[in-house]
């Protein structure tokens, strides 16, 4: 659905047998790189709007915005803004939301109201201590570059708390999305039991 905050793109063209193939982000900031394999077959929408934006270069040269140190862990980027309060001109709903869990190397969808995904996601660097809710659409997995993300985490955040600014800034150079010959072979399955 089209909404009218942030870095407006226009709305994402959607094929359901092209959403499905499957592929890998390297996702090269000034701390590192990281590299992910997408959730295709699990959340098509997030997927595929998340290499739109990437084909777009919405992500380049952006600020992650949030990183959290207690009870959840997680490094939060995806608003052009560095706000996190921002989406591209448009939302989804979630999706692959049943049974899932938020275990380190988890990239998922964050959103600033539930019901209106875009663009910011968020990367879990430890499994988190609390049992979080299924409430964020699960999109990806970490396959290299995890420490990147933990080294960040350890670090802290700018005012010394437990959830804000990373404490020396994290930015997004470039996002690169490739095709992968296979599905991952291995996606959570997780109960939250």
């Amino acid at each position: 659905m089209p909404s009218q905050a942030g870095k407006v793109v226009t709305v994402p063209p959607y094929d359901a047998t092209k959403a499905a193939r499957p592929y890998s982000v390297r996702l090269v900031t000034n701390r590192g790189a990281i590299t992910f394999e997408a959730l295709t077959t699990r959340a098509p929408c997030a997927t595929n709007s998340f290499a739109y934006l990437a084909g777009k270069g919405y992500y380049d040269q952006s600020t992650c915005h949030r990183v959290t140190t207690r009870s959840i862990f997680v490094l939060e980027c995806g608003d052009p803004s560095g706000k996190g309060t921002a989406d591209p001109g448009y939302y989804f709903k979630e999706e692959n939301l049943r049974g899932a869990s938020y275990p380190a190397g988890t990239v998922g969808v964050s959103k600033v109201v539930p019901g209106r995904n875009g663009s910011q996601f968020f990367i879990s660097y430890a499994d988190p201590s609390v049992k979080m809710p299924p409430q964020w659409t699960p999109f990806g997995r970490v396959v290299d570059g995890l420490d990147v993300v933990k080294e960040i985490g350890a670090n802290g955040t700018q005012d010394h708390s437990t959830d804000g600014r990373p404490r020396t800034p994290v930015i997004i150079e470039s996002v690169t999305v490739q095709p992968a010959t296979a599905a991952p072979e291995s996606e959570p399955t997780d109960d939250l039991t």
